[in-house]
């Protein structure tokens, strides 16, 4: 008997000694899983926050801004272009024109294109492909026509062609005569319109030069009675037999961009039409008066189109 104890004690005695390293392997073991699992839950926490960026990209801009390494004139920028976006994306109630002259085509069509947003989405998209600006850019620079569409009862889509056509989307384009901006604004003609927005340095501040530039165009519309003599009007040869084309491949565009707000594929390459320079606009002779309120816009020399420029 006392044999067969020691015997079994001797026996028990390895098995005794190796549970601390077996317990030890269990914990690690058990440690890994737990660090596997925490990975995974996080891995997949992460794809479906950049899924909702991703659908709601809004949230995205909202995100960033509480980021403590972001600065303080970039938080203001984006709550700019949040504004906005919100202004154009409101229901907007157009009025009816008080007159009944061909003048109103133009407020007409502004109708189907103000507040929808799919389409403004569209138009975005395609112009910062088609003229290489920045995304976030070409948002400020849509939202900012379609909110000017609402004050001036333009179609935003004729303010977006008239801009691509004059600086292709440069915000910092100048012409030789002065003119500057998006819509080649003569801002030292025209520096009473933009008391309202800071002086004449806003010419080339976008909104600014957007907001100004489409009253000009308004009046020519209104005082043309028609979109094609206001843009004859605009590009200053209201008195002369022809605009050179201008006003073509400004309807040209303007089409395009009617497809594209529809939901149509438009190719973004520009042809050599499109890039091709406008024709100098004609100095008025001295004394010669004009019939329009804003007759000095009409004097401006264009050189060849500078290289588009991002925000």
């Amino acid at each position: 008997m006392f044999d067969h104890s020691l015997r079994e004690q001797a026996y028990a005695a390895p098995s005794n000694s190796n549970q601390p390293a077996q317990t030890r392997g269990s914990r690690a073991g058990g440690i890994v899983t737990a660090v596997y699992h925490a990975l995974s839950a996080l891995g997949v926490s992460a794809l479906c926050v950049l899924a909702v960026m991703f659908v709601k990209p809004d949230l995205a801009d909202h995100l960033i801004s509480m980021s403590p390494f972001v600065s303080k004139a970039t938080v203001e920028q984006n709550a700019e272009l949040t504004r906005l976006s919100s202004m154009v994306s409101a229901p907007a109630a157009v009025a009816a024109s008080a007159s009944a002259k061909p003048a109103a085509v133009a407020a007409e069509d502004a109708k189907p294109y103000i507040g929808n947003e799919r389409q403004q989405r569209w138009v975005t998209s395609w112009l910062a492909k088609r003229y290489r600006v920045a995304s976030d850019a070409a948002n400020m620079l849509v939202s900012a026509a379609y909110t000017t569409a609402v004050e001036t009862k333009l179609d935003p889509l004729l303010i977006l062609a008239v801009i691509a056509v004059e600086s292709r989307f440069n915000p910092f384009a100048e012409s030789p005569m002065g003119a500057q901006g998006l819509m080649q604004v003569m801002s030292k003609v025209h520096k009473d319109r933009f008391d309202d927005h800071g002086g004449v340095k806003a010419a080339l501040n976008p909104v600014a030069n957007i907001k100004v530039g489409s009253q000009i165009l308004k009046e020519y519309v209104e005082r043309g009675g028609s979109v094609e003599a206001g843009l004859k009007g605009y590009v200053g040869a209201a008195a002369l037999d022809t605009d050179y084309g201008y006003g073509a491949k400004v309807l040209s565009e303007y089409r395009k961009l009617k497809e594209v707000a529809s939901g149509k594929k438009v190719p973004t390459a520009t042809t050599t039409a499109n890039a091709a320079p406008r024709k100098a606009r004609v100095v008025p002779a001295a004394g010669q008066a004009s019939a329009t309120p804003s007759a000095e816009r009409d004097t401006l020399a264009v050189a060849d189109e500078a290289p588009t420029t991002q925000l």
